[in-house]
């Protein structure tokens, strides 16, 4: 049973938290993990680049000048290419139903392997919550710096519910003001979020549902 130390607020050590070993069990392809990761950038395009051909620029149909006794090579379209306001050669043009299908055992197995990576690297920390009144960004960067984790890539992770909008609204504020920090909720991981962080904090009370979710061979 892996364990992952435990901090309050003030960056003061509160003992150790036992994670489910199935976090840390898993044997994935890398291949496969980079195909997910590859797959998540690619949905995120719009693929809505689009310039117009030679044929669609609106433009005069007239020759630039006669064909005979100027001197110059012989042109016929003011909308070609190599004069400015043409058309574009090899435009590229919208595509469609580029989206790549991730499957969900999959996903969930490339971000268990990614997090076991963190936890097996001692790059994840737990956090004892407890609730701010108001959005205080000078308790989170205090609690960075005792964890030395300021001017790092941090992801904090916590459970999602109705009830804790309002519970985690004030840490998430806290938290947006603090450079290269990051703040999501379980059911929103992101594997590239998770892949370019150098430290997870993940809330105590989400260990329940992250053990739930992706400590499961589903």
């Amino acid at each position: 049973m892996a364990t992952l130390k435990k901090y309050d607020l003030d960056g003061k050590d509160k003992g150790e938290v036992s994670v489910d070993d199935a976090l840390l069990s898993e044997t994935v392809n890398s291949q496969m993990v980079k195909d997910y990761l590859v797959a998540q950038a690619t949905n995120k395009r719009q693929w809505s680049a689009s310039t117009q051909t030679r044929a669609e620029v609106s433009h005069s149909k007239r020759k630039p000048f006669k064909q005979k006794g100027t001197g110059n090579a012989r042109q016929g379209f003011l909308g070609a290419p190599q004069f400015k306001g043409g058309g574009r050669v090899h435009a590229p043009r919208p595509k469609f139903e580029q989206h790549v299908r991730i499957n969900r055992k999959e996903r969930r197995a490339a971000i268990r392997h990614i997090l076991g990576e963190r936890i097996k690297e001692s790059q994840a920390h737990i956090l004892e919550y407890t609730a701010l009144e108001n959005p205080k960004t000078k308790t989170l960067a205090h609690f960075l710096k005792a964890l030395n984790l300021t001017g790092k890539r941090v992801l904090f992770l916590a459970e999602r519910g109705e009830d804790l909008k309002a519970v985690y609204a004030t840490l998430s504020k806290s938290l947006r003001n603090i450079p290269k920090v990051e703040f999501t909720y379980l059911p929103n991981l992101s594997g590239r979020s998770l892949a370019l962080s150098q430290e997870v904090v993940i809330l105590e009370s989400a260990l329940g549902e992250l053990n739930e979710t992706l400590g499961g061979k589903n």
